[in-house]
């Protein structure tokens, strides 16, 4: 059955007015807010729990930040992992090449690339990757089992002095449960080669609980070449008490190997030479390993905790074909092999100053990787036939803050902080002129304002510096390995600038809304370029934005969450020079609802739309906009749950993600030729799952 007969136009014209609508449904609910009375408090069996329900009046630093959990993570339907991260009110994951690589994220008109300047953690231990060999920053949300999740805390802006690198416009911060409830075992099964399975539950060890999960998965994917995707993740927590401290040491393991299906040329497709989902060059793919011991203690005002990691990374990649070398082609492998120590502590000390409280908080954190080796590679079905640069880095960043809150008055909270964090680096390449070590520092302060208008309404003025770490192999060069000529070294930071003004309106313990005017300022004149191995000239960039969210728990079975951004994102150059930043995408929107009813029956819907971007600095190419709708269904009766999810519910073939470059195909001109790569959504697929819970 076709579902737009009247075609693509037809469809495009459907789907602004879906957009339109939803851009109205704010300023509707708000007209009726004085109608809305609390609900009657549902019984213990159909109690649903929303994070984003949770009150942040007096408690939040800033308009921009807040709770998301439980059922906003357990409800909607997931296509993959990396969707976790779309918790963030205004973020976007999409994909462009296999299952087991690291999304690409967009938010706040950042094409954040595969992390770079948005940070994650996981029971606080960082997923960021600095200096790696695919991107800097490189962020992979994979190994994280999604049932384990119990709450993600996201921020945006560099207002935030606990956080650091990574997170001038944003970080996300996991939390696993520390017990379950009962047992999980849970199957699914899917179209296009998709099986996972999952057991998890608590073992009670003399009233300490002992957390075990096991989360397996395939997926061959819809594309013309099996992905043959393999992922398996081992997790166990032990939860203790030591004196007066309570004590927490856990383990993670996460294995992946798959094969991609990257971007894909239009003309090719046009041409009828390879199809929507087909392929180029049939070696691309990887693998991935990630092992993670950590502890931790609090004792209630201070929290320390350390973790040791082992991960290993290979990928290949051929994004120009056949432009470089038009006898083996053009593609790369990279690698990543490294071993991390991280030390962390934390604290606060409640206070009195003029009769008025004051909180202070403290923290420190030290971050290492030892003996990283780094390699690019030129390959031909995954032989190697040539190096381009082989590194081994030594790196460490050392972090500390501290944070002061005070209330003045009853309305008025004052949150004043400053970080400092100093990065050191020994860098030896094969090729000796790119061999370096040095150190450099940086320090970032923040100053966050928030003022209690009414006991529903509190405003807030931020401001605050921060920054993200660039590839020390780029803080290193001398000599661009591929050209071998003279090359310019990176800086080792580059500095974020950023402020907004934003307002909190709680209406009710049901409904709340949040909106932020926001501006940030980005320092990256030079960088380091992971694909190529050398620096590559990128000018300082301004964005400037508006986002709105809010959420209504409607009735004690009905939850509906929107979020709207709009971003004007350009490089600080004049005009006639090109300022538009290629993959900066001007709007995104999402919508949810979420129904649990009292016989058993739930639903969630899940709407994403992504705005055109410009491809290039003279906006003379464009991506087009993206419309995706997930749905699903679920009935639980005792322990046994049913689910039924439908994934790219209109079976849309609009792009996941685009970019506009040179490539060159069997046959064309030597120089090649400029055209936009796409990968498409993935098309419309059901997956049907069963889950058995015992003891919850």
């Amino acid at each position: 059955m076709q579902l737009f007969p009247w075609g693509v136009s037809g469809y495009r014209a459907w789907r602004r007015v879906i957009i339109a609508c939803l851009i109205c449904t704010t300023p509707e609910i708000a007209a009726h807010t004085s109608d809305l009375q609390p609900a009657a408090p549902p019984s213990i069996e159909s109690l649903t729990v929303y994070g984003r329900a949770e009150q942040q009046l007096g408690v939040a630093h800033t308009a921009s930040e807040g709770l998301v959990g439980y059922a906003d993570i357990q409800v909607p339907p997931l296509l993959r992992v990396g969707e976790l991260a779309e918790a963030v009110p205004g973020m976007v994951a999409t994909q462009h090449s296999g299952t087991g690589k690291a999304n690409q994220y967009f938010l706040r008109g950042f094409n954040l690339d595969h992390g770079t300047d948005f940070a994650a953690t996981l029971d606080g231990v960082p997923l960021n990757l600095r200096s790696h060999g695919h991107g800097q920053g490189y962020l992979d949300l994979n190994p994280v089992i999604p049932e384990l999740v119990r709450t993600t805390r996201f921020r945006k802006g560099p207002y935030h002095a606990e956080v650091g690198d990574f997170s001038s416009a944003g970080s996300l911060d996991f939390d696993y449960y520390d017990e379950l409830p009962g047992l999980i075992a849970q199957t699914t099964i899917g179209e296009f080669g998709y099986l996972r399975g999952l057991l998890a539950g608590s073992v009670d060890l003399g009233g300490s609980p002992l957390l075990l999960a096991i989360d397996e998965t395939r997926y061959d994917g819809p594309w013309e070449l099996d992905e043959d995707g393999k992922q398996t993740k081992i997790f166990a927590a032990y939860r203790f008490s030591l004196g007066t401290a309570e004590g927490r040491v856990s383990f993670h393991s996460y294995d992946a190997e798959w094969r991609s299906t990257d971007q894909i040329p239009r003309r090719a497709v046009r041409s009828g030479q390879v199809d929507l989902l087909g392929f180029i060059d049939p070696d691309l793919g990887g693998a991935s390993t990630r092992q993670a011991l950590t502890a931790e203690l609090d004792f209630g005002a201070i929290e320390t905790g350390m973790y040791l990691t082992r991960s290993d990374f290979e990928l290949f990649s051929n994004f120009t074909y056949f432009l470089g070398d038009e006898t083996n082609g053009d593609e790369f492998e990279q690698i990543d092999e490294r071993n991390q120590l991280g030390l962390w502590v934390r604290g606060n000390l409640e206070r009195s100053a003029f009769g008025r409280p004051l909180e202070l908080r403290y923290g420190a954190n030290l971050h290492q990787d030892l003996n990283l080796d780094l390699g690019l590679y030129q390959t031909n079905a995954r032989t190697r036939l040539n190096t381009f640069r082989e590194d081994t880095v030594d790196q460490s960043l050392f972090g500390t803050y501290g944070e002061v809150e005070l209330a003045p008055t009853e309305r008025l909270r004052v949150i004043a902080a400053v970080r400092w964090d100093r990065l050191d680096w020994d860098v030896n390449a094969n090729i000796a002129a790119n061999s370096d070590s040095g150190n450099d520092s940086v320090v970032s302060p923040t100053l966050n304002l928030a003022y209690r208008l009414s006991d529903r309404i509190e405003a807030y003025l931020s401001w605050g510096r921060g920054f993200h770490s660039n590839d020390l192999r780029g803080a290193a060069i001398r000599v661009d390995p591929e050209r071998r000529v003279p090359a310019d070294r990176v800086d080792p930071f580059a500095r974020s600038n950023g402020s907004e003004i934003g307002l909190r309106w709680e209406v009710s313990d049901q409904f709340n809304l949040s909106a932020v005017l926001f501006q940030l300022d980005l320092d990256s004149e030079l960088v380091f370029i992971g694909d190529a191995g050398g620096t590559e000239p990128n000018p300082e960039s301004e964005r400037r934005g508006i986002e709105l969210s809010a959420f209504w728990q409607a009735t004690n079975w009905l939850a509906l969450n929107a979020d709207y951004a709009n971003t004007d994102a350009r490089f600080d150059v004049p005009s006639s020079e090109g300022d538009e930043i290629p993959g900066a995408v001007a709007e995104t929107l999402t919508f949810g609802a979420n129904a649990q009813f009292n016989n058993g029956f739930g639903g969630s819907l899940r709407l994403r739309y992504l705005g055109e971007a410009p491809l290039d600095e003279f906006d003379q190419v464009r991506s087009q906009d993206s419309l995706l709708v997930n749905v699903g269904a679920s009935y639980r009766r005792g322990p046994l749950e049913l689910r039924l999810e439908v994934f790219n519910l209109l079976d849309s073939d609009d792009s996941d993600i685009a970019y506009f470059y040179e490539s060159r195909l069997p046959g064309e001109p030597e120089a090649g030729v400029a055209d936009v790569h796409f990968h498409p959504l993935e098309p419309r697929a059901v997956r049907a799952t069963v889950a058995v819970r015992l003891g919850g």
